[in-house]
């Protein structure tokens, strides 16, 4: 598959180390340059500097030709407006947005707009979960805890 990232954060790097190493053709976009910094040594994608939101930069990673997209830049409204772009502008047939804002995520979510992810809700389900669950026996508990 042909992917663009938007983002190269934490999340943004590791997803596309991971999808490089699965064999997919992947770019990331990020207005910082040091931020590609954050890739795997044995990245064999591309590197972008700009904005993602913009459609000069978009074009030049190759959005024309993408299978799918990604937004998981830190700021919500850079992600939910880079997705539109590539959904409604340039007809990218999977785009997926990492929108922290739990009411915006459902929002977006529940009208069809995009695919997102809501990392908040996610992860308080994953804390609501390890705090409810059942506490270990002390035989099952590792040694030396």
């Amino acid at each position: 598959m042909r992917i663009v990232i938007v983002g190269c954060g934490r999340v943004g790097a590791r997803l596309a180390t991971t999808l490089d190493a699965e064999g997919h053709d992947v770019t990331v976009i990020d207005a910082n340059p040091d931020s590609f910094r954050r890739l795997s040594s044995d990245f064999r994608g591309s590197a972008v500097v700009g904005i993602g939101i913009d459609e000069d930069v978009l074009r030049r990673a190759g959005i024309e030709q993408a299978d799918a997209f990604a937004a998981v830049t830190n700021g919500d409204n850079t992600n939910i407006m880079a997705s539109q772009v590539a959904k409604v502008v340039f007809k990218v047939p999977r785009v997926v947005a990492r929108i922290y804002d739990p009411i915006r995520e459902e929002a977006y979510r529940s009208l069809g707009l995009l695919e997102t992810i809501c990392p908040t809700i996610m992860g308080a389900d994953r804390v609501r979960d390890a705090l409810l669950a059942p506490t270990p026996t002390p035989d099952a508990r590792p040694r030396g805890v």
